[in-house]
């Protein structure tokens, strides 16, 4: 994902001189190379698998000092964040993937953090092709964390209760696509597969071939539908009603040989009565 990450903190250490607000403005943008000179609260992602500033020909971010000794600090991101899915409920489900941001080593007695204003907003632009996005939800909170080692080299740790920063994406799968794409067909194979009901019992090669078919249909259907998402060890909504379209149709396929052995036994009775009538 792609986002514009905006921090805001006072530093009451900073010393400014007069002279950098001779115009009569409230801020100054310094060069981003300046923030490495200023303390930085060491925020992290905690469910980040890659994080880095957007570059071009340098980096996308900027710093400004205010007269008040407040630092702003701006930069457009690149992060791929882990999401813990389920899929019990696909095609219908709804994810929800969290962000948490922590500081790495500043527990609550020394950095509170909070969201400012709406603390996060979407680009009106953003539009996905499988998901709707429902309304964020934002959290502040803290959370206790064990010992993690702060700085490698001093072999220093640090654990307790920190600040944490929470944002809950919900994304709503949109069922149109599956309804052209899985329930419509998988649908009319089946009513295909009950024409079968209207063929006569002495049709054999047309019934058998026509509910084989059909299921055979299904099968290459749902195979194809299982390539499309990750292989998860529980049952889907779509897993149970592909599998009972494709019971439907076995039965189908079931109650034709049964009514068939019925008639060959019942016409065989048929014949037994018959010639031992014929003997009397």
């Amino acid at each position: 994902m792609d986002m514009f990450l905006k921090q805001e903190w006072q530093d009451a250490r900073i010393k400014i001189p007069e002279e950098m607000f001779e115009y009569g403005d409230d801020s100054i943008t310094l060069p981003s190379q300046f923030f490495e000179n200023l303390w930085q609260p060491d925020l992290y992602f905690l469910n980040s698998k890659v994080v880095e500033i957007a570059t071009l020909t340098h980096k996308f971010s900027s710093v400004t000092l205010y007269r008040n000794k407040t630092i702003r600090y701006a930069a457009r991101m690149h992060a791929i964040v882990a999401c813990q899915m389920e899929f019990q409920h696909y095609p219908m489900d709804t994810q929800i993937c969290p962000i948490s941001i922590e500081s790495f080593s500043y527990n609550i007695n020394k950095m509170i953090l909070r969201w400012s204003g709406h603390g996060v907003t979407l680009s009106p632009e953003l539009k996905l092709l499988q998901y709707d996005i429902l309304p964020l939800q934002l959290l502040e909170t803290h959370e206790y964390t064990g010992e993690k080692n702060a700085f490698d080299m001093l072999r220093l740790s640090v654990e307790g209760n920190f600040s944490r920063l929470v944002v809950y994406f919900r994304f709503e799968r949109q069922i149109g696509h599956h309804l052209i794409q899985t329930f419509a067909p998988s649908t009319l194979v089946v009513v295909l597969s009950w024409f079968s009901f209207w063929l006569d019992l002495d049709a054999i090669p047309g019934r058998v071939t026509l509910l084989v078919t059909c299921l055979l249909t299904l099968v290459t259907m749902f195979t194809g539908m299982r390539s499309d998402i990750p292989a998860v060890a529980y049952v889907k909504a779509l897993d149970l009603w592909m599998a009972g379209y494709m019971v439907s149709v076995f039965a189908s396929l079931g109650e034709f040989v049964i009514v068939k052995v019925l008639e060959g036994k019942y016409n065989a009775l048929k014949l037994k009565e018959k010639e031992q009538a014929s003997l009397y």
